[in-house]
């Protein structure tokens, strides 16, 4: 079954907040870098949910979530964040890429990716930018997805476990500006 892609609004984030929670910690309990430690606890990640509400109101944050047939759980996310300084407001980070370990394998994150993509070109993005761990998985699917890397940095976050490693950063230019 393949998967059912839509943008989540702030009323959404609030209505699936415990679902997003719940996948976190699922992502972050697999060993995904995500910003957070091996103990994640509901509470935590649902609390970091709800302090993305206000950029999702005021639209600097797009949140996507994809569910695995119409009906079904949230099983990915990923969202991109906007540059609100005014010299930077045509570029924007992705941030999130995430698809619960359970449901891995059948082009969620590829598909999540190409959502988010579309969506920053539409609203004008001409620059996404990330970082992820250099040596992951993440690192050669964006790769393959055609992004670019830009460098890496030693020692820039800790895994899961606790452990330090080199993030590698990569961007991928959706358009051109006009000038």
């Amino acid at each position: 079954m393949t998967a059912v892609i839509a943008p989540l609004s702030a009323t959404g984030l609030r209505t699936h907040r415990d679902e997003l929670a719940a996948l976190l910690q699922a992502v972050v309990h697999d060993g995904s870098s995500l910003g957070f430690l091996a103990g994640l606890d509901h509470a935590a990640a649902a609390a970091w949910w709800d302090g993305l509400l206000p950029a999702v109101e005021d639209g600097s944050l797009a949140l996507w979530v994809s569910r695995t047939g119409a009906d079904g759980p949230i099983d990915g996310t990923v969202s991109w964040y906007r540059e609100s300084k005014p010299n930077g407001r045509h570029r924007a980070e992705l941030r999130k890429l995430m698809v619960h370990p359970s449901a891995r394998g059948r082009g969620t994150a590829r598909a999540l990716l190409a959502h988010a993509e579309a969506g920053a070109a539409r609203a004008g993005v001409l620059l996404l930018f990330l970082d992820t761990e250099t040596g992951s998985g993440a690192e050669q699917f964006y790769r393959a997805a055609g992004w670019t890397e830009a460098g890496t940095i030693p020692d820039y976050a800790t895994d899961p476990a606790g452990r330090l490693h080199p993030t590698t950063l990569f961007y991928k230019q959706l358009g051109r500006a006009r000038g």
